[in-house]
């Protein structure tokens, strides 16, 4: 794993009505402050690659389908330098990820239709915090069969 991510296991409240799925609250780790939420959708094998934020704290959770990050540490301080790290959230089983600044990732739809990833980030978002890189300038191996991290 790499040093400044890790993952929270969360809850999932079913009723035959639905379901509540909780994310993240004031206090829990992971939490600095709150800046906003926004989402994102992706579709099955579709890509969205390579962002880094410089200040944001991301704290990115999976409550409609299947999406693979990928992350990799290009921080020369960092004890995980040039280390790359694979994660599959989803529903089940049911988990937030929280990424330190600083970090390249990407992700990968992987479920079925329609994928949505949630951020709660500890900012709003700033043009000027965000570096963008084309998805094929960083190689990584984008298959959701390989090397995934499945301990939770």
């Amino acid at each position: 794993m790499i040093e400044g991510i890790f993952i929270t296991e969360l809850k999932i409240l079913l009723s035959e009505s639905g379901s509540v799925m909780h994310a993240l609250r004031d206090g829990d780790s992971g939490y600095n402050e709150f800046g906003e939420i926004y989402f994102s959708t992706i579709n099955k094998n579709a890509i969205k690659a390579w962002k880094l934020h410089k200040k944001m704290t991301l704290n990115l959770v999976v409550p409609i389908g299947k999406v693979l990050f990928c992350f990799l540490d290009l921080r020369e301080d960092s004890k995980t330098y040039n280390n790359s790290t694979k994660i599959l959230l989803s529903q089940n089983p049911y988990c937030r990820l929280t990424v330190a600044p600083n970090i390249w990732f990407g992700f990968k739809g992987i479920g079925e239709g329609f994928n949505l990833v949630t951020n709660i980030a500890d900012m709003k978002h700033d043009d000027n915090e965000v570096l963008h890189q084309d998805k094929n300038k960083i190689e990584i191996d984008w298959d959701e069969d390989n090397n995934i991290l499945n301990e939770f």
